[in-house]
């Protein structure tokens, strides 16, 4: 949102933000409402959208094929080999996988993505060792309920892989809360790199999604949409990720790999 505002604001545009909770109701409704205001296009964040809107339209995070709608997507696919790449340098076979919750648009295609890279790199994503989040809390609490489950079916695992950095917060008081280190027992990575990763304890390697970034070219090829109504625009604008190595990881320790499989370790 920050980089949408101030590409808008620095080009003159006033904009108006609705916030719909993954509800279908609300996205229709909303975008009646603003049609009905005579806005001259849309940015949507993180929106399911499979029609035609009446208006320039540009999508971040989204995956759906839409008629003259561009998709700003971070590379998934980048994403996951970075992160796997790293794990398995450091001697990682056993990684738990956090997935996100359905309603996001990049589960599934962050999820594909870790699946296809993970059988490159010859690692088996072991079914009991796969959680999801559920539910729409922003707050850290679903990351560590997910883990608690995880823990609670296998300690099996020697990393985790989080769905975002929040979860990945939530994922490390529920390790802790479990008698196990960070990254002494247990490698965690998020996603993201929100302001607040590089200062928890231990400081949280993660992906860096250019989140800003995407806002400021999502504005911009609205704005360009806009003026240039009849040029052709791309369908899809990939940005690509970067791993941030930080405290939260560390290379596996032998006889780790050999306690970990034992109950109550």
């Amino acid at each position: 949102m920050r980089g949408v505002e101030e590409f808008l604001l620095q080009s003159g545009y006033f904009y108006v933000v609705a916030s719909h909770h993954h509800r279908a109701d609300l996205i229709s409704e909303y975008t009646e409402l603003l049609l009905g205001r005579s806005v001259d296009g849309f940015i949507l964040i993180d929106t399911h959208s499979s029609h035609h809107l009446p208006a320039p339209a540009v999508n971040v995070s989204g995956h759906q094929k839409v008629p003259d709608m561009t998709n700003i997507v971070v590379d998934h696919r980048r994403a996951a080999a970075a992160a796997l790449e790293y794990l398995a340098k450091l001697g990682h076979q056993r990684i738990a996988i956090i997935r996100g919750q359905a309603f996001s648009s990049d589960s599934e295609a962050r999820w594909k993505a870790i699946r296809s890279e993970s059988a490159r790199l010859g690692l088996r994503l072991e079914p009991e060792l796969v959680v999801q989040l559920k539910g729409d809390d922003p707050s850290p609490e679903l990351g560590y309920r997910t883990t608690r489950t995880l823990l609670a079916r296998t300690r099996d695992f020697t990393a985790l892989f989080a769905f975002n950095d929040i979860s990945a917060i939530g994922a490390v008081r529920a390790l802790r809360e479990h008698g196990l280190r960070v990254p002494d027992d247990v490698s965690v990575v998020g996603f993201d790199d929100i302001q607040s990763a590089a200062y928890q304890t231990p400081a949280l390697t993660t992906v860096r999604q250019p989140l800003r970034r995407m806002g400021e070219i999502a504005a911009e090829v609205l704005l360009n949409r806009i003026a240039h109504p009849q040029s052709r625009s791309p369908r899809e604008i990939k940005v690509a990720p970067e791993l941030v190595v930080r405290e939260s990881t560390r290379e596996v320790v032998q006889h780790l790999q050999s306690m970990a499989a034992k109950d109550g370790y």
